[in-house]
């Protein structure tokens, strides 16, 4: 379904350089759900810059599986509806995970007033929004999933991700693999050392955190940047170090040699078991070998028989 019918709102605020955290204008319709435009004058908590976004203002109304492509801009005006200033169009998918998109407009209040887009104190802004394609599925397949930052992920799996290039956003800039199921993969091993590094650093045994450094390093060689889970498996290790007694180290690491020692001993009894598997299969072959010959044996003789009665009666 798709609805190519632009809708514009306007939104106006007074007293506009008094204004703290965030504004939220009235509900307007557009795409068969309501939206609202948010606006922060001093910014969303990264920087002071003026920062304005489109959010679905009623999510948990629509049905389970909704999403709504929509291009949309926003544009500043002056009080008798002159554009001041227009962003770039976006296009963005709107879904239960991510209601809301917006931008940081690099205006602060200082410059917002130098430029002569607040009179007498009041930002205007509209924005206009074109919604493209409606979705509204009875439910999501397991299978499904979300194209984030160049990743194939399932929707389950959304928010860590997101989270997660939020929090290191240079992550994956020199991750060049292109294969989808392969960066899948790539992008659950990460999701699942993070899990891992989140437990304490006691709990830990050396065979856990010998397996996160090995992850560690693929993940590294494939391209990511985990500099601060390094740090992480670092910590973690001296936390060990310190928490563990000595005689509770040593302990420890007897009880890893025992470990060790039984899969020795496990392998030895089977190679033992495969060699003697090999004697038998080798004394069978000789048996049979042993049968074959004598059988030969008797053959020969029956013919010499055979030829010396053909002599015989020849002869008389």
């Amino acid at each position: 379904m798709e609805d190519q019918k632009q809708t514009s709102f306007t939104f106006e605020i007074d007293n506009f350089s008094k204004k703290e955290g965030s504004i939220q204008s009235p509900n307007f319709s557009s795409g068969g759900c309501e939206w609202v435009l948010k606006v922060y004058p001093k910014g969303d908590g990264i920087d002071d810059d003026l920062s304005l976004y489109l959010s679905v203002a009623n999510p948990k109304s629509l049905r389970f599986g909704w999403k709504r492509r929509v291009n949309y801009s926003f544009v500043l005006l002056n009080r008798s509806g002159k554009e001041l200033y227009r962003t770039d169009e976006a296009c963005k998918l709107f879904c239960s995970q991510f209601s809301s998109w917006g931008i940081a407009m690099a205006f602060t209040l200082k410059k917002l007033q130098e430029k002569e887009f607040l009179e007498k104190n009041k930002l205007i802004v509209r924005v206009e929004v074109k919604v493209i394609e409606v979705i509204d599925e009875g439910d999501v397949t397991g299978n499904e999933t979300f194209d984030y930052k160049g990743f194939q992920v399932p929707y389950s799996q959304v928010a860590p991700v997101s989270r997660l290039f939020v929090e290191h956003p240079d992550i994956a800039v020199n991750f060049k693999l292109k294969n989808q199921l392969v960066k899948t993969t790539y992008m659950n091993l990460v999701l699942g050392l993070i899990k891992t590094l989140n437990k304490p650093a006691h709990s830990f045994t050396e065979t856990e955190l010998s397996k996160a450094q090995s992850e560690l390093i693929e993940l590294t060689e494939a391209g990511f940047e985990l500099d601060w889970l390094k740090k992480k498996i670092d910590e973690i290790s001296l936390e060990r170090k310190k928490e563990i007694p000595d005689g509770s180290r040593v302990r420890e690491l007897e009880e890893d040699i025992k470990n060790l020692k039984a899969e020795l001993n496990n392998e030895k009894v089977k190679s033992a078991a495969k060699f003697l598997s090999l004697e038998q299969m080798v004394s069978d072959l000789k048996a049979e070998r042993s049968l074959v010959e004598r059988s030969l044996e008797d053959c020969f003789l029956i013919l010499e028989k055979t030829k010396s009665k053909i002599r015989h009666t020849r002869s008389c």
